[in-house]
């Protein structure tokens, strides 16, 4: 949300720079995230001047263009050709100099050098309105009515200001703050200085001669509704003031009413719509939910077919607007308008919510609407945007104000002790302090007693609500800067088990992924459902499906994290950047016997090359095992190490692997199907894994061992064993461990072999065996043992031959 100073500076007194303001207000929680400098017009006149053209005759060369000179107040007139119709002798004009850059309303840039047209100099040019960024007219050059000296700064003459913007991070509550009015509020109480609400002293009614009957039938999703009309005015160009403000905090100026409109919605909070009164049939409001279906086409053109819960605006015979969320084509104010009805209300922000969701609609107004707005703010701001529009657009107010409030909206009433202020902020701050803060923060006192207080909070503050939410207002009012740290700090308890945090896990995962050069990726949960028709593990039946679908490419929540990173993936394929390694933790949905299932998930995705070709050598295809070790890895980090591998039957896998635990499937990784893979437009082979998330975090270990480290050598011995082809190195591995407990530290398999010499269905692993003996060295005979009981077993248990 972008906040001008000079606009803030209509609502309190500010004499601190920019720097200051963005210090308090975000120790205030209104977190500033960026300051700039905004011109009013780009590039600010800079190298434009006054100029008087003293000569002008024709260019010997071109019909079209005249050769000038022209006074710039600097000693000789400078040579200028210029290619307008109207230039002539004795015109004050406005001249960029050599050096010039230019900036055109559409924000292109050029740069004015000196030159020669058709053989003649040309020092500079005399510029038309559209070339200096003041409008679109390129008929002829601007012929100015001035006494200004040749050679004043053009910035004087057409008075080019600056202002300062801060860009405010808002949150989601501070809803009260999407106003320069809502920060001048907090600015009041930080710097104890009166703040100013526009005078509405001037306003009246002038007569009856157009009014309009209001109608509310649904009170509950439209508490208060307020409007009046304005009739005699005119539509057309907003004066430059207006225009300045407008676009200094990005909004784009179209006409003088809806800019009013716009200006009071960022001045105070408080959204308006202006409807052509012409256009509201039977002259009657009526607010109320239309039929499901009803259709109904927004001013960006689109027809869009209306729920039965979404609240309208209509007329006597049709809906001209969604309430507080989107106005409709036939109703807005055009050239043609010469009276409006001005609306004013509140709107329930549950309602307001779920309609600009439903239709993916979002504008400033249901941004608003939907946090909560102030209720108590309507007609005075109607009254604001009713002077304003008549000093823009003329005109007079011909109606009374209808202001329909059957039940006003009270105020929160929160009980708060003292002890409990000191407690949560830790610090004893004063109570004539907190009183201070409270009542600057226009909170009302209704009690008061030695241990506590009640106060009554303005319902705008939806934010504040319960007695915490008192206390943070105070603190974040009094300053965190302002609460010193005690001499000794201490802890009031030290935990034997630490607690398991899954954000900390998180991070540590994230962490050694991204040092391990995997990018972290985040993609939708919408999917399409032809993804979970193609396959059998996925089950149709269990989609969770989206009953307002934007998309028929996004119809159901995913089940399973792969075809989305699969998306990525085809994303950047076509964008040449082939070799990937990614991860992502995310959710998958599910609907098991009509309940609603969520589950938490980690994926990873490797394909491509495993690193870039460089001078020292060539690079390798990605394969199943470098996923594998980051899989692997991932355990290491939760100390989880009992665990059985098992060989993965699934149709997203052309083969893989599952490590199972008692308590579920830990994790499941293997080459995608090439079939599978094709479905989301990837041709090359992907392998990838995909975590239970919450069964990692419930098997995390925190209960780590801590040995001495071995002070005797270890010793490595090296096995050649023929095997059947369906054994896998995880029975080796386990057939091992399980003969050696004590000495035997480390198996590795470093060669795999198949060959014609080894028999049809054989293959050949080369192993080593790491052992140590903590307490002693190891001597040969007690070395050969023991490869022998390891022998012995392979042979057994596994059918192994051992190469000599």
């Amino acid at each position: 949300m972008k906040i001008s100073l000079d606009w803030l500076k209509d609502f309190i007194n500010i004499n601190e720079s920019a720097e200051e303001i963005d210090h308090l207000l975000t120790m205030a929680g209104l977190e500033v995230e960026g300051i700039e400098e905004v011109e009013t017009i780009k590039g600010g006149l800079k190298g434009l001047v006054i100029g008087e053209v003293l000569e002008c005759g024709k260019h010997p060369d071109a019909d079209k263009l005249s050769i000038t000179k022209v006074d710039l107040g600097e000693g000789e007139p400078v040579q200028i050709v210029c290619g307008a119709p109207n230039v002539a002798a004795g015109q004050k004009v406005v001249v960029a100099t050599v050096g010039t850059i230019l900036y055109t309303p559409e924000g292109e840039s050029f740069k004015i050098k000196k030159g020669k047209i058709r053989g003649e100099v040309s020092l500079g040019m005399i510029c038309a309105e559209d070339e200096i960024g003041l409008g679109g007219s390129h008929d002829g050059i601007m012929v100015l009515d001035t006494d200004m000296a040749n050679g004043t700064p053009a910035a004087d003459y057409f008075k080019v200001g600056t202002d300062t913007v801060l860009e405010i991070g808002l949150t989601p509550n501070r809803v009260d703050g999407a106003s320069h009015y809502g920060v001048a509020r907090d600015l009041k109480v930080l710097t104890g200085r009166p703040l100013n609400f526009p005078s509405t002293e001037a306003f009246k009614v002038e007569n009856n001669d157009l009014t309009m009957e209001v109608v509310v039938e649904d009170a509950e999703a439209c508490p208060r509704y307020a409007g009046l009309t304005i009739s005699g005015l005119t539509v057309g160009e907003s004066p430059k003031w207006l225009k300045d403000r407008l676009n200094a905090i990005g909004v784009a100026p179209l006409n003088n009413v809806v800019d009013a409109t716009n200006y009071i919605l960022h001045s105070l909070g408080q959204p308006l719509h202006a409807f052509d009164a012409a256009k509201v049939k039977g002259n009657k409001i009526i607010v109320k939910k239309v039929a499901e279906g009803t259709t109904f086409v927004t001013l960006d053109e689109e027809e869009r077919k209306l729920s039965a819960a979404d609240l309208m605006i209509c007329n006597a015979e049709e809906p001209m607007c969604i309430a507080g969320v989107f106005g409709g084509i036939d109703s807005g104010v055009s050239e043609s308008t010469t009276a409006i009805f001005l609306e004013s209300a509140y709107f329930g922000p549950d309602g307001v919510r779920a309609t600009s969701q439903r239709h993916g609609i979002k504008t400033d107004s249901s941004f608003r609407f939907e946090r909560g707005t102030d209720p108590n703010m309507p007609v005075e701001a109607l009254k604001v945007a009713a002077l304003l529009i008549q000093e823009v657009a003329g005109g007079t107010v011909s109606s009374e104000i209808v202001d329909l409030y059957p039940t006003p909206v009270a105020d929160f009433e929160v009980a708060v002790n003292y002890k409990h202020i000191n407690r949560l902020i830790g610090a004893d701050i004063p109570k004539e302090r907190v009183k201070e803060i409270l009542e600057g923060l226009e909170m009302r006192f209704l009690q008061e007693s030695e241990e506590g207080f009640t106060v009554a909070v303005p319902p705008y503050r939806v934010d504040v609500q319960r007695e915490a939410d008192i206390i943070e207002e105070i603190l974040r009012i009094h300053g965190f800067n302002n609460v010193e740290l005690s001499e000794n700090l201490s802890a009031s308890y030290l935990a034997h088990f630490p607690k398991k945090d899954a954000d900390v896990l998180k991070a540590k995962v994230t962490q050694m992924l991204a040092g391990a050069g995997v990018s972290e990726i985040l993609t939708n949960s919408l999917t399409s459902s032809t993804y979970v028709k193609a396959v059998q593990s996925l089950k149709d039946e269990e989609n969770v499906e989206i009953l307002n679908t934007l998309s028929a490419d996004l119809d159901v929540m995913r089940q399973s994290l792969l075809f989305t990173g699969l998306e990525v993936i085809a994303h950047n394929i076509n964008r040449q950047q082939k070799d990937l390694k990614l991860f992502e933790f995310g959710k998958v949905y599910s609907k098991v016997e009509g309940e609603y299932v969520e589950k938490n998930r980690l994926s990873m995705f490797v394909t491509g090359a495993q690193r870039e070709e460089t001078w020292r050598g060539k690079t390798e295809k990605s394969a199943f095992h470098d996923l594998a070790s980051l899989v692997l890895r991932t355990f290491q980090q939760f100390n989880i190490s009992k665990y059985k591998q098992e060989t993965l039957q699934d149709d997203l896998f052309a083969y893989g692997l599952s490590y199972e635990h008692k308590k579920g499937t830990i994790a499941r990784l293997g080459m995608v199907h090439p079939k599978i893979a094709k479905l989301a437009g990837v041709k090359q082979e992907v392998f990838y894994a995909e975590f239970d998330w919450d069964l990692l975090l419930a098997l995390q270990n925190s209960n780590y061992k801590f040995v001495e480290i071995p002070k005797f050598p270890e010793v490595r011995r090296d096995l050649s064993l023929v095997l059947n082809k369906s054994t896998n190195f995880s029975e080796i591995e386990e057939v091992a461990k399980r003969t050696e407990r004590k000495l035997l530290k480390k198996v590795n398999v470093f060669d795999v072999y198949e060959g014609e010499n080894l028999g049809e269905g054989k293959k050949s692993y080369s192993i080593s065996f790491t052992l140590q003996d903590a307490q002693k060295t190891l001597n040969d005979k007690v070395i050969d043992k023991t490869m022998t009981r390891l022998i012995a077993a392979f042979e057994k248990e596994v059918g192994a031959i051992i190469r000599k």
